[in-house]
C-alpha cells in the first residue's frame, strides 16, 4: 500500500478502504505519544477541517499533574481545545490492531509556538534556507524486564527481574534464545515504518540497542517516537516492560539515545566531508561542531530532559560529562565521524534514551545551524579519555534539571532558534519536573538519615 502524501490521498484511503476506526496521535513535550480513536468519518472531517484535542496536553507532566507555571494554558485559560492538524503522509498501520491505520498530527495555531514537532520544523526551516537538507537516525539502548505495569508497582520498583541475567554484550547466544523477540521487533519496524539498522544485545541485563535507519530529520523524528512507544507495546503485550530511563540502576551505565546527523547541500553533495581538510571535515563541519559545543550547557536541558537523566552523566559509564568532542572518540559530547561524503557525521552522543526525539534535535541541529551561521570553532579536539581532562568552565555542562533550565531561559541564541514562546514553556515545563522530583523523599534519604541523624 502506497503512504498517502496528501490530505485528499488520505481521505481516499480511509473512505476506500473500509476500515471503520483510525488512530491519531500527538507527542507532547515530555515526549510522550498521546492519541485517540476517532471513526472514519470523524477522521475524514478532521483532515478537511482540522480537530482539536484539550490543550491540557501541553499543561501536564508526564504524570497528567497539571503546571502552575505555563502561559499558553492552565485554570486560567479554562483549558481550551487545542488545534491540531493531521499529517496525511505519517500513516503507519498498526500490525497487531487489525492493521488498523495511525496518523501522526502536530499542534497547530497559537499552540504550534510550543509544539516539539514544530520546534525542530522551525529549525529545518531555517536549515532549508542557508541551503542545506539535513538527515538524522537515532539509536537507543533499553532495558527489558520479565514484569508488568502491576508487577511493578506492587515492587515499589525494586528487585525487578530482568529478561535476561549478566553482562552479554553482542550476545549470539542471548539473541537466539529470545530470537522470536528480535524479529517481532525487527518485523515491527518493517511494518510500521520505523527499520531497524542493528539490533543486539548491550552489557547488562536485558539490555538492547537499536539503531534506526536515517531519513530527513523530521522523518527520523517521527520514527524514533514511534519507535519508542510501539517497543513498549510490543513488550507489554508479551507479558515485559520495556524502559528508556536514563538510568534505572546505580549498578549499570545509563541507557543512550545517540543522535546522528549531517548535512547535505541541495544537488546532494556533502556539506561536511572536505577530502583536502584534516580528517575530512569542511570548514562548515567545524563550525558545525563548534556551534554544538558552546551552546550545549545552554540546550542542556533541551536533551537531558528529566531529573534522571542527570544521573547518567557521571565519568566512566559510557558518558560524557563537559561539552567536549573528539574525532572517533566515545568519550566525548560530541564524536566526529570521518568517512566518505555519505558517511561523514556527527554523533550527538550527550543524548539518553529518555530524550524527546524532537526537542533533542531542535537543539543539536539548531545550536550546529548556529556555528555555521557565526563561524564558531570548537576547541581542541580530545585525543583519549576526555575523564582525564579539565574543561574550563564555559563547557562545563549544568549538573540538575534546574540548573539546566535557567540556563536555557536565559539563552538568547536558543531564543533566536526556537522563539520566545518555546523557550519558556519549555523551561518552565523543566522547572517543574524538577520541583516535583523535591517532594520526593527517597530511599537513600530514608537508609541515610531515618536512624543516625
Amino acid at each position: 500500500m502506497t503512504t498517502p502524501k496528501t490530505t485528499e490521498e488520505a481521505i481516499a484511503y480511509v473512505r476506500d478502504s473500509g476500515v471503520k476506526h483510525v488512530k491519531l496521535a500527538v507527542v507532547d513535550v515530555d515526549g510522550v505519544m498521546r492519541g485517540k480513536y476517532v471513526s472514519a468519518s470523524k477522521f475524514i472531517s478532521a483532515a478537511e477541517k482540522g480537530l482539536a484535542f484539550c490543550d491540557v496536553v501541553l499543561g501536564w507532566d508526564s504524570n497528567d499533574q497539571l503546571y502552575d507555571n505555563v502561559e499558553i494554558t492552565g485554570w486560567h485559560s479554562g483549558y481550551q481545545d487545542a488545534d491540531l492538524r493531521v499529517l496525511p503522509d505519517s500513516m503507519r498501520h498498526i500490525p497487531f490492531e487489525e492493521n488498523t491505520p495511525l496518523f501522526l498530527c502536530e499542534f497547530a495555531g497559537k499552540w504550534e509556538e510550543v509544539c516539539p514537532r514544530g520546534a525542530l520544523r522551525r529549525v529545518l526551516s531555517q536549515a532549508e534556507e542557508m541551503g542545506y537538507d539535513v538527515s538524522a537516525a537515532a539509536e537507543f539502548e533499553f532495558f527489558v524486564f520479565d514484569e508488568t505495569p502491576d508487577s511493578v508497582r506492587e515492587k515499589n520498583y525494586r528487585d525487578l527481574k530482568n529478561i535476561t541475567p549478566g553482562f552479554f554484550g553482542y550476545s549470539m547466544l542471548r539473541s537466539t534464545v529470545h530470537s522470536d523477540f528480535y524479529h517481532e521487533l525487527l518485523q515491527l519496524g518493517l511494518d510500521m515504518d520505523f527499520e531497524i539498522e542493528g539490533l543486539h544485545t548491550e552489557t547488562g541485563p536485558g539490555v538492547l540497542e537499536a539503531a534506526l535507519a536515517v531519513d530527513g530529520a523530521l522523518s527520523a523524528a517521527d520514527k524514533a517516537a514511534m519507535f519508542k512507544t510501539f517497543v513498549k507495546a510490543l513488550a507489554q503485550r508479551r507479558g515485559w516492560m520495556a524502559s528508556f530511563m536514563a538510568k534505572w540502576s546505580p549498578d549499570w551505565p545509563g541507557q543512550s539515545g545517540h543522535l546522528h546527523m549531517s548535512l547535505t547541500r541541495k544537488d546532494g553533495t556533502s556539506v561536511f566531508h572536505d577530502p583536502d581538510k584534516p580528517d575530512t571535515m569542511s570548514d562548515e563541519m567545524r563550525w558545525f561542531i563548534g556551534g554544538q559545543q558552546k551552546l550545549m550547557p545552554e540546550l542542556l536541558a533541551m536533551v537531558a530532559c528529566t531529573v534522571n537523566s542527570y544521573t547518567r552523566l557521571i565519568p566512566g559509564f559510557w558518558a560524557p560529562t563537559d561539552a567536549s568532542w573528539g574525532v572517533e572518540n566515545r568519550t566525548c559530547a560530541l564524536r566526529a565521524i570521518p568517512g566518505s561524503p555519505k558517511s561523514q557525521r556527527v554523533e550527538y552522543r550527550i543524548a539518553a534514551a529518555d530524550i524527546n526525539p524532537y526537542v533533542a534535535l531542535a537543539a543539536s541541529i539548531g545550536s550546529g545551524l548556529w556555528g555555521i551561521r557565526n563561524k564558531i570553532e570548537p576547541s581542541e579536539a580530545v585525543v583519549g579519555s576526555s575523564y582525564d581532562m579539565t574543561f574550563p568552565p564555559e563547557l562545563q555542562l549544568p549538573r540538575t534539571l534546574m540548573e539546566a533550565a535557567e540556563r536555557l531561559k536565559a539563552s538568547d541564541p536558543a531564543r533566536e532558534l526556537f522563539g520566545d514562546a518555546f523557550v519558556n514553556h519549555y523551561a518552565a515545563t523543566r522547572e517543574w519536573e524538577e520541583r516535583e522530583f523535591r517532594k520526593a523523599i527517597t530511599d537513600w534519604e530514608m537508609a541515610r538519615y531515618f536512624e543516625i541523624i
